[in-house]
């Protein structure tokens, strides 16, 4: 029995992973909007009732290749960062390349989870962690160019007050309480200029400015890093 359980569960993943292939060929070909599961089981020879018993609604599908897409995306950044010199400035240039070529090689997942939303999608609380890695990642590089013990004459940056005071110190309780709330904002805004940055450039909005885009992104990079406050490397 064991053995005949354990050739479904083959028989089962291989067909899973099949299911979530095709539709990437469908995100590529017709986009996020018009994913649908009739269509999978057609290309794929199946009868339509049999491939619910994968994926129940069109959601269930979208939520399996959302999360494989953060998924994937944070471990080319975790292997760019496992690969990269010591220095912060250095694994931050590297983290942040690493993010540029995923999206290069996969813009369409890249266009899924930082694109336009789809509508009638509401993305479920499964994806909320692997979403975050990356961004954990990010403010970890950054935590890791602060000063053991600062200098006694250099005033710690003051903190933002009001509302943006109050989701800085809330964000900072639960992610990162050793980072100054004023840091911690620095690496948001260098979050989002990053994806900004790399959504420009894959949607084509650099064509007759920054195309190629290799020097400007370069150029930004090491802008960020020192918003960021990174110690230059010497």
């Amino acid at each position: 029995m064991t053995a005949i359980r354990t050739a479904r569960e083959r028989a089962r993943e291989e067909l899973t992973r099949e299911i979530k292939l095709e539709a990437r060929r469908q995100l590529a070909s017709e986009g996020a909007q018009r994913l649908s599961l009739r269509a999978v089981a057609r290309e794929l020879g199946m009868a339509s009732s049999a491939i619910y018993r994968y994926y129940p609604s069109r959601d269930e599908l979208l939520t399996a290749l959302i999360v494989d897409a953060y998924t994937d995306l944070a471990d080319t950044a975790d292997a760019a960062l496992a690969a990269a010199p010591t220095t912060p400035r250095a694994r931050w240039r590297a983290l942040c390349t690493a993010v540029r070529g995923w999206a290069l090689a996969h813009p369409h997942e890249y266009a899924l989870v930082y694109g336009t939303p789809v509508p009638g999608y509401r993305a479920p609380q499964e994806t909320i962690e692997p979403a975050a890695r990356l961004p954990l990642a990010l403010i970890a590089v950054a935590r890791e160019g602060r000063p053991d013990t600062p200098a006694q004459d250099t005033p710690a940056p003051p903190a933002p007050a009001g509302p943006l005071g109050e989701q800085l110190a809330r964000l900072r309780a639960e992610l990162a309480p050793d980072l100054p709330e004023a840091v911690l904002a620095r690496a948001a805004i260098a979050w989002t200029q990053l994806f900004g940055m790399i959504g420009f450039e894959l949607f084509g909005h650099l064509a007759g400015s920054f195309d190629p885009a290799d020097a400007f992104f370069a150029h930004a990079v090491e802008e960020m890093a020192d918003l960021v406050g990174l110690p230059a490397e010497v």
